[in-house]
């Protein structure tokens, strides 16, 4: 299913320095809703991009982000809000890059030159995008590439972008790492809390990865400078499965 909505327009005026530059082109920017895909996003923008769309993919079976379990009408209300067209595709697990490579295709003919990321560090997140872009015939763009994820974090606060943990990753998740002691997961408490400067310095504290890029925990970003209007959350819950606390949220408005 595909899903496309929303009409575009550039950043509003507060901003960070682009520290890298782009041909002035149509790009579409891998969109899961969290802080670092916005981050990349907006800073794809200041460096020339110009983002047609944003992409977004939901699990059919549960009509949620993998992982993050943002439902896909937040999704919708997020690029409402942005003012970005949004092209949502469900996809299985078994058939996934199949179904990335046909939602991006669908694009090309509008004259994309590429695809935005919000990877930092894992090397194989970047190995495989960059091999289905290329298969693709598009351009891999990665803006926060190699950064210091300190530095990445304190970035995306001060540029003004405001952001909820939607979800956490849990000592007993099926996906933790051999290496972490259970003290390097972010506790259910936070689970509905803003990134900010306390949650900053309790990953410091508790050595947790910064940017959670492991999976540690997820976001779901409420405003910030490409937003035209923000998201409210009015009611919400915390619920486990597999592994993870996820933030239900049962009612959100602009």
């Amino acid at each position: 299913m595909f899903l496309i909505m929303g009409a575009g327009r550039p950043p509003g005026e507060r901003g960070i320095k682009a520290d890298f530059a782009y041909k002035v082109m149509s790009y579409v920017a891998s969109f899961s809703g969290g802080k670092d895909s916005c981050l990349a996003c907006y800073k794809a923008m200041f460096g020339g991009c110009k983002i047609s769309h944003l992409v977004n993919f939901i699990s059919k079976e549960h009509k949620r982000v993998t992982f993050h379990g943002t439902e896909a009408k937040l999704i919708q209300l997020q690029a409402q809000a942005i003012g970005i067209p949004l092209l949502q595709k469900e996809t299985t697990k078994d058939g996934y890059e199949g179904e990335f490579k046909e939602a991006v295709r669908s694009l090309i003919p509008d004259g994309i030159e590429g695809m935005v990321f919000g990877d930092i560090y894992l090397q194989e997140n970047k190995d495989w995008v960059e091999r289905v872009c290329c298969q693709l015939g598009i351009e891999a763009v990665e803006p926060l590439w190699g950064k210091n994820p300190l530095h990445i974090l304190s970035e995306f606060i001060d540029a003004g972008f405001k952001a909820v943990i939607v979800s956490a990753q849990s000592p007993d998740s099926p996906f933790r790492r051999k290496d972490k002691t259970a003290e390097q997961y972010v506790g259910q408490e936070w689970v509905g809390r803003y990134v900010d400067a306390d949650f900053v310095r309790y990953l410091e504290y508790r050595n947790i990865d910064i940017c959670g890029e492991n999976g540690e925990y997820h976001t779901l970003v409420v405003d910030g400078p490409i937003f035209k209007k923000r998201i409210k959350i009015i009611e919400s819950r915390t619920i486990s499965r597999n592994g993870h606390c996820f933030l239900d949220t049962r009612k959100y408005s602009l």
